[in-house]
C-alpha cells in the first residue's frame, strides 16, 4: 500500500514539473516586447524597401534558375558531363558554399536567435538547443540517408533480379541453377561491397579503394588502367573461378541509386533554409538590410542551384521530375519573399515566438545542409579512386573546395 502511494506521489509530481516545463517554455514565447534592431530602426524606409523586394526577388529567381539549370542542360555537352573534371572542380566549389551556408550561416544564424536577450534565462540560456537540433538534424538524415537508400537499392534489386533470371533462362534455359560460369567475356559492372541492387551508399561504400578483395594492381599502374582504361573482365584462378574487373565507375549507373537519395534529402535541405531567408528578408522594411543581402542571397542561390543540379542530373531522373524539382527549388525563395512582404505589417521577426522558430529551423537546416556537404558532397568524390588518380584534379577540387567555403563565409559580413 505504501509503494502504491509513493508511486502516485512520484507520478504526481512529475507530472507537475512536466507541466511547469511547458508552461515556463509557452510563456517564454509569448512575449512581445522586443524592439526591432537600431540598424532597421534608422535605416527604415518602407516604399523603397518594397522596391528592393522585387528586385531581390527577380534577381535570385535568375540566379537559381541559371545555377540547377547548368547542370541539367550541360549534361548533353562533353565539357559540362556530370562524369568530367570541369563538372567535379566546380560542383567542389558548391559544395563548399553549402558547407559554409550550413556552419556560418544557418548555424550561427540559429544559435543567436536562440539566445537573444528577448528570449528568457529560462530555458534557452540553461542548454546549448542550437548544436543539439543541429545535431538531431544531422542523425536524421543519416537515417533518413540509409533508409531512403535501402529503399531504392531494394526496388531496383528486384527489378534486376527479375530481368536476370528471364536473361539466364534464355541464354542457357537447362541451368536450373540460375548460376553463370564466368568466362570472361562479360563484366557485370558490380564492385566489391555493392549492395544485392547495385547501389552503394554511405561514405565507405563511395570511397572503396579496390574493387575486390584480392587486387593485384598497385599504385600508378593501377590509376592509369582504372582512368584510362574502359572497363573490361580477365579469367582469375586461385580455386575458384571469378570475373576480375580493371574498371570503375564513380558517378556511373551503380551510383544512381545514391544520387536518387541525395538529390531530394539535399533539396529538403536546401529548400527549408531557403523559406527562412526569404521570410527574413521579406519582413524587412530596411534598404540597408536588404541591398547587401541581394547580393549574398544570389550567389549563395547560384551556386546551392548548381550543387542540387548536379546531384539531380547524375540521379537520372526523368525530364518531368527534374523540371518539377528545378523549378520547385527556383521558386522558393522569391516565393518566401513574397509572404514576407505580405505579412510584414503584423509580423514582428524580434517577438520570442519568431525567434524560437526561425532559431530551431535554422538549426535543423543547418544540421541536413552540413551532413549533405560533408558525406554526399565532399567525401563520395573527395575519397573517390578518381580523385586519388588524378593529382591535378586533386588540387584543383580542394583549391576550389576551400574558395567556395571561404566566399560564402566572408558574405557573413554583409548577410
Amino acid at each position: 500500500m505504501f509503494l502504491i502511494e509513493d508511486l502516485f506521489e512520484m507520478l504526481f509530481l512529475d507530472r507537475i514539473v512536466s507541466e511547469s516545463f511547458v508552461r515556463s517554455v509557452s510563456n517564454s514565447v509569448s512575449n512581445t516586447d522586443c524592439k526591432s534592431s537600431e540598424l532597421e530602426a534608422s535605416c527604415r524606409n518602407d516604399s523603397e524597401a518594397f522596391t528592393l523586394k522585387f528586385v531581390a526577388m527577380a534577381s535570385i529567381l535568375v540566379a537559381g534558375m541559371i545555377g540547377i539549370a547548368i547542370p541539367l542542360v550541360g549534361k548533353r555537352k562533353k565539357f559540362l558531363q556530370t562524369d568530367g573534371s570541369l563538372f567535379i572542380a566546380a560542383k567542389a566549389f558548391a559544395a563548399g558554399v553549402i558547407l559554409a551556408t550550413g556552419f556560418v550561416h544557418m548555424l550561427s544564424g540559429g544559435t543567436k536567435a536562440l539566445s537573444d536577450p528577448c528570449l528568457p534565462e529560462y530555458p534557452w540560456t540553461k542548454f546549448p538547443f542550437a548544436g543539439f537540433f543541429a545535431m538531431v538534424a544531422a542523425l536524421v538524415t543519416l537515417l533518413v540517408d540509409f533508409v531512403g537508400t535501402q529503399y531504392y537499392e531494394r526496388k531496383q534489386g528486384l527489378t534486376h533480379s527479375t530481368e536476370e533470371q528471364g536473361r539466364v533462362g534464355a541464354v542457357n534455359p537447362g541451368l536450373e541453377s540460375g548460376i553463370l560460369p564466368v568466362d570472361g567475356k562479360e563484366w557485370n559492372g558490380k564492385l566489391f561491397g555493392e549492395e544485392e541492387g547495385g547501389g552503394m551508399h554511405i561514405v565507405g561504400m563511395h570511397a572503396h579503394a579496390a574493387h575486390h578483395r584480392h587486387n593485384h594492381s598497385h599504385g600508378q599502374e593501377a590509376c592509369e588502367g582504372n582512368v584510362r582504361e574502359p572497363p573490361h573482365s580477365h579469367g582469375h584462378d586461385h580455386g575458384h573461378g571469378h570475373g576480375h574487373s580493371h574498371g570503375f565507375r564513380d558517378g556511373g549507373g551503380d551510383g544512381g541509386l545514391r544520387h536518387v537519395v541525395v538529390s531530394q534529402i539535399l533539396e529538403l535541405g536546401i529548400v527549408s533554409h531557403s523559406v527562412i531567408i526569404g521570410l527574413s528578408l521579406g519582413v524587412s522594411e530596411s534598404p540597408c538590410t536588404i541591398r547587401p543581402l541581394i547580393a549574398a542571397l544570389s550567389f549563395h542561390q547560384f551556386f546551392e542551384g548548381f550543387a542540387l543540379g548536379g546531384c539531380i542530373s547524375q540521379a537520372q531522373f526523368k525530364t518531368s521530375s527534374a523540371m518539377i524539382m528545378a523549378c520547385f527549388f527556383a521558386l522558393t525563395t522569391p516565393a518566401g519573399i513574397g509572404v514576407g512582404t505580405a505579412v510584414a505589417s503584423f509580423y514582428n521577426p524580434n517577438s520570442p515566438r519568431a525567434l524560437v522558430t526561425e532559431g530551431i529551423l535554422d538549426c535543423l537546416s543547418a544540421g541536413i545542409l552540413v551532413y549533405m556537404a560533408l558525406v554526399d558532397l565532399i567525401a563520395a568524390d573527395f575519397l573517390s579512386k578518381r580523385m586519388s588518380c588524378n593529382f591535378r584534379l586533386q588540387v584543383v577540387s580542394y583549391v576550389m573546395l576551400f574558395l567556395g567555403a571561404g566566399l560564402m563565409a566572408l558574405l557573413a559580413i554583409w548577410a
